[in-house]
C-alpha cells in the first residue's frame, strides 16, 4: 500500500456527489489486502491515532485499539468511515431518547471490513480480542477541531468531547498497560 496514493485517491474521491460512498470504495479496496497495509503502516503495538491527513474537509487516520479496549459511546458530528485491517472492531449503535441515548444495534467489524456512519450516528467502540486492532477511519470534516459529545459509560450522562479527549483516552489506555 502506498499511503501517499492512498491519501490522494481519498482527497480526489471526496469531490464526486457522493463522497462518502466514492471514499469508503478508495478504503474498501485499502483493507481488501491488510497485509499490505500492515507494511505500510506497522503492525500495532499501543493504543494510538497515526494522522495521515488533516483538513478542515477530511481527516484520515490509522486507529490502533489495545487488547480488550473500549470507547464510550459517542458522535462525530460528520460523516465517518471505517475499515479494519487487523483484528476486530465491535460497535454499539446508539440512538437519541427523550430520556438519553438507548442502544439499538451492532456491528462486529474483522480485517478487510468496512462500515460507514451517517453524520448523526452515535456509537460505542469495544476490541474483544486478546490482540492489537488496527483501522483505518475517515472522516468528512476536521475531526479533531469539532467539539461534539461523548457519553459516559455508566450513567449514559451526556459530556463534552474533542480530538484532544479522544487522543488522551487513548493514552491513559497505553499508560494503564505500561506501553
Amino acid at each position: 500500500m502506498d499511503i501517499d496514493r492512498f491519501i490522494a485517491d481519498c482527497i480526489a474521491a471526496s469531490q464526486e456527489t457522493d463522497a462518502q460512498a466514492a471514499i469508503n470504495d478508495v478504503l474498501a479496496r485499502a483493507v481488501s489486502e491488510p497485509a499490505a497495509v500492515l507494511a505500510a503502516l506497522g503492525e500495532p503495538d499501543k493504543a494510538g491515532l497515526n494522522v495521515l491527513l488533516s483538513s478542515p474537509t477530511l481527516t484520515i487516520f490509522a486507529a490502533t485499539w489495545t487488547p480488550q479496549m473500549n470507547l464510550m459511546p459517542h458522535n462525530h458530528l460528520m460523516w465517518a468511515n471505517i475499515g479494519i485491517y487487523t483484528g476486530r472492531e465491535d460497535n454499539i449503535f446508539w440512538k437519541r431518547t427523550p430520556e438519553g441515548i438507548k442502544a439499538f444495534g451492532a456491528e462486529a467489524l474483522f480485517a478487510k471490513d468496512t462500515t460507514m456512519l451517517r453524520e448523526d450516528a452515535v456509537h460505542s467502540v469495544t476490541n474483544p480480542l486478546q490482540r492489537f486492532t488496527g483501522g483505518i477511519h475517515i472522516y468528512g470534516g476536521d475531526f479533531f477541531d469539532t467539539r461534539r459529545s461523548q457519553w459516559n459509560p455508566e450513567t449514559l450522562e451526556e459530556e463534552p468531547s474533542d480530538g484532544a479527549r479522544i487522543r488522551d483516552i487513548f493514552q491513559r489506555e497505553n499508560e494503564r498497560l505500561g506501553l
